[in-house]
């Protein structure tokens, strides 16, 4: 039977589909990370790009401290004298607590901008609670380019169905909209 007709290709609409995010709605981490990686892709398709030199540095800091940790195993001295990892490990730790906190991601200015700084995105989904909060503020708050941090504090109930599936397209809307209110200009007299 060599006359059978073949099927059409499926629209170019239907390939670019991606395949829903679903998450385990009793996993807290779970239902943050979801969240998380979603606000980078929104974030990330609007121009800005993602400056990873933080995540380098804490990297590179981390690798010290395993060799220093490595060498502190065989090392014939005991703790007190071969304290190097302690320290490093302490620097590490400074990092974090004092420039992270809660940000997952680091933004340069997006190419063509006036804007000479990056944003902060940062995210809180407190255990036992439901209210995600997002924020977005300036890389660098001094600058005079530095626009006043915006933030929203939702409900995730809204975002997931009973399944937890994400419905991307209303969260999209509201951390669009965030966006969209941080980039506003000020209105002068």
């Amino acid at each position: 039977m060599g006359n059978e007709s073949k099927t059409p290709p499926p629209p170019a609409a239907a390939k670019n589909t991606k395949n829903p995010k679903k998450t385990n709605l009793l996993d807290h981490h779970s239902l943050k990370n979801v969240l998380d990686e979603s606000v980078t892709e929104i974030v990330t398709s609007r121009g800005y790009v993602e400056d990873v030199r933080l995540s380098n540095i804490r990297l590179l800091l981390g690798t010290i401290v395993i060799i220093i940790a490595l060498v502190a195993q065989f090392y014939p001295k005991k703790f007190p004298e071969n304290r190097n990892y302690v320290i490093v490990n302490g620097l590490l730790q400074l990092i974090v607590y004092t420039k992270e906190k809660n940000a997952i991601l680091f933004t340069y200015p997006p190419p063509g901008s006036f804007d000479r700084t990056g944003l902060i995105v940062s995210s809180k989904l407190p255990r036992f609670s439901d209210m995600y909060t997002l924020s977005i503020a300036s890389a660098e708050p001094k600058s005079i380019s530095a626009k006043k941090p915006v933030e929203f504090t939702k409900s995730i109930t809204k975002w997931f169905t009973k399944d937890g599936v994400l419905v991307e397209g209303l969260f999209w809307k509201d951390v669009e909209g965030l966006i969209d209110d941080y980039n506003k200009e000020k209105k002068t007299k």
